[in-house]
Parts: structure tokens; C-alpha cells; sequence
């Protein structure tokens, strides 16, 4: 079973306790653990007595690499994954999500893939870098990662595809799970309107189906093909009241779960068929 879990980004302002209830109460599978300046977030001990009081495993670990948590286990960028890899053993998560560089950061950068990989072999963890997009400032364009912001150009094992920026980038996002293969290991599910080719600005993570990306199709997609990763929620709390927050991710765990349903029951379909073929 494709599991549909929660990150605790969901929750914001609320801390990591409080999005673990929130998980269990809505009936998600699991939790995904975004590092931040809560140290709660840090803790692998705290975090496996939440899992075991909500019965919520951790399903991934979102590493301190956004600009808010810039200054979360210092400054070495690689000390940052060298952490987060840590934390996901220990708590029993399989998944490390990881941004790619920005370009200024040029060591790190001309390091990154390398890093990721031995990092990855060295404890046993899947380091998915996401898939990011170029910025639209004052209307211009402007490519801010290296060595890319598309994880299918880059010389990485593992990949988490996010919806949100697949829409903000201009891309497909059933184009992109087809081009990353086996590579594709987790998934962030929202959904977005606009690219920076169309104005937009804003990294929207709405709720799957509120948007322009073909979200269903690559649920359906990847429960077809028997896939073994997991997906979690990342929708955007911003501005929302609790009652909005939770409209909104009782909807997303619905969507998941019509279209994984969907998918599986093709897949299963076909291979009655075959069979009967055969038989």
C-alpha cells in the first residue's frame, strides 16, 4: 500500500505535537517531519514518542535547507544532510528530502551530488532532492539553484516531485514522473496554477485539484506501475483559520486516495486479464 501521509508544515503556526494529533485525527498514514527551529523537530527520541502516542510513523524528513531555516544546525550546508540522514534513521524514515543549492552556495553546489550520494550509502536513507523552479523578480526570470532546479537533469539516485513547483517551473508533472523512472521516491502533493511564464510569483501548494497539474493522472500513474514510495501533503497553511486547514487536508487525503484507488484497480484489472490469457 502507497502510503498518503502529512507534513507537519500543514500544522503551521502549530508545533510538531500538535501535527501529529492533527495527522491521526484526519486519518493520514504518517508524518513527514520538516526541521525547523523547533526543537522538537530535531529530536529523534521526542519525535518516536510522538509517533508511538499518535500511531503516526515518520514517513520522511524534510532537511533544515530553506531560507528560514538557514541558521538550523549551523551553517555547513552538508552538515545539514549529514543530520537530517541521522534523525531519519533513527526515527525509522526511510526519505531525507533535500532542496538542490542555491547558486551562490558554489562549493556546496560543485560538491552536492556527490555528497547526497555518499551521505545516502553511508546510512541507509533515500535523499530525495525536489524538484525547485526558476524566479520570476520584477518580471524577469531568474535561475537561483545549482546545478538545477530539476532533479531530472541531475546526477542524483533519488527524487521527490513536488506538484506545486512543477506548476510554478511550467512543467508537467506526469512528464516528469515518467522521465525520473525508479528514481522518483516520494511525492509532495498540492497543486498549482501559475508558472513564472505567466506571471506567476508565488509557490502556491494548493490542494490537489485546485490547480492546473495533471496530480490525479500521476497518483493513478504510479499506483498502475505498484510504486513503493510515499506521498505526503504539503498544502499551504498560510491565512487559513483551523477549520479551513482542515477542509483542506480531509479534501487532499480524499484525492489521494480516490485516484491511488483508481490506479490500483487498473492495475489489478490488467492483470486478471493477463492471467486469463494465459490461463
Amino acid at each position: 500500500m502507497i502510503a498518503t501521509g502529512m507534513s507537519t508544515a500543514c500544522a503551521y503556526p502549530h508545533g510538531a505535537e500538535q501535527a501529529f494529533a492533527l495527522a491521526s485525527r484526519l486519518g493520514f498514514d504518517g508524518i513527514e517531519v520538516m526541521v525547523t527551529r523547533d526543537r522538537l523537530t530535531q529530536d529523534a527520541e521526542v519525535l518516536n514518542s510522538l509517533s508511538k502516542r499518535y500511531g503516526m510513523p515518520v514517513l520522511s524528513i524534510h532537511a533544515p535547507v530553506l531560507v528560514f531555516t538557514q541558521f538550523v544546525w549551523g551553517l555547513d550546508p552538508v552538515v545539514k544532510l549529514e543530520r537530517s540522514a541521522a534523525l531519519a534513521k533513527a526515527v525509522g524514515a526511510p526519505t531525507v528530502v533535500v532542496h538542490p543549492p542555491f547558486r551562490w552556495q558554489r562549493r556546496y553546489a560543485s560538491d552536492f551530488t556527490t555528497a547526497v550520494r555518499e551521505i545516502s550509502n553511508a546510512s541507509g536513507v533515500d535523499l530525495a532532492v525536489e524538484n525547485m523552479f526558476p524566479l520570476n523578480v520584477a518580471g524577469l526570470r531568474r535561475t537561483v539553484y545549482a546545478p538545477g532546479w530539476d532533479p531530472v537533469t541531475i546526477d542524483c539516485d533519488s527524487a521527490t516531485l513536488d506538484f506545486s513547483h512543477a506548476a510554478l517551473a511550467g512543467q508537467n508533472s506526469l512528464e516528469i514522473a515518467r522521465r525520473l523512472g525508479d528514481r522518483l521516491r516520494h511525492l509532495h502533493l498540492c497543486d498549482g496554477s501559475k508558472s513564472v511564464y505567466e506571471g506567476g510569483v508565488f509557490d502556491e501548494h494548493l490542494p490537489p485539484g485546485d490547480g492546473e497539474q495533471p496530480v490525479a493522472e500521476v497518483l493513478e500513474y504510479l499506483a498502475g506501475r505498484d510504486w513503493h514510495g510515499s506521498i505526503v501533503a504539503e498544502v499551504s497553511p498560510h491565512g487559513r483559520s483551523d477549520d479551513e486547514r482542515t477542509e483542506r487536508l480531509m479534501r487532499t487525503l480524499r484525492f489521494a486516495r480516490t485516484a491511488l484507488r483508481v490506479g490500483r484497480d487498473a492495475r489489478q484489472t490488467a492483470e486478471h486479464a493477463a492471467l486469463g490469457v494465459v490461463g
